[in-house]
């Protein structure tokens, strides 16, 4: 059974999305929340990302062919803005600390 056939990673990659979009959509009305609500805010989105993280590792160490190509993908997409998967995830952990900070000012 290829990588991309499995019931879980498609349920993954489909929730993975869903709270994704729910969550970009949320962050349009960030600056209108309160201290709690950003906070519980930047909760899930740091859960999501380790998900997110997660979930790619699997993709690495999978040995399907269609894994590794999304890999390679994702690399390449990333490498023209010249970076790295985890370059992507510091910068996006960075974004997180900073939003963290700027709550408790």
């Amino acid at each position: 059974m290829g990588f991309f056939d499995s019931e879980v990673v498609q349920e993954e990659a489909r929730k993975l999305f869903e709270d994704y979009q729910s969550l970009i959509k949320l962050g349009g009305e960030y600056g209108k929340f309160d201290r709690e609500g950003k906070k519980i805010f930047i909760d899930q989105m740091e859960a999501l990302m380790e998900r997110y993280k997660i979930f790619m590792k699997r993709f690495e160490l999978s040995e399907d062919f269609m894994a590794q190509m999304t890999v390679q993908q994702l690399k390449t997409q990333l490498g023209q803005f010249g970076m790295t998967p985890q370059q992507m995830f510091d910068q996006m952990n960075m974004t997180l600390e900073r939003m963290k900070s700027e709550i408790e000012k």
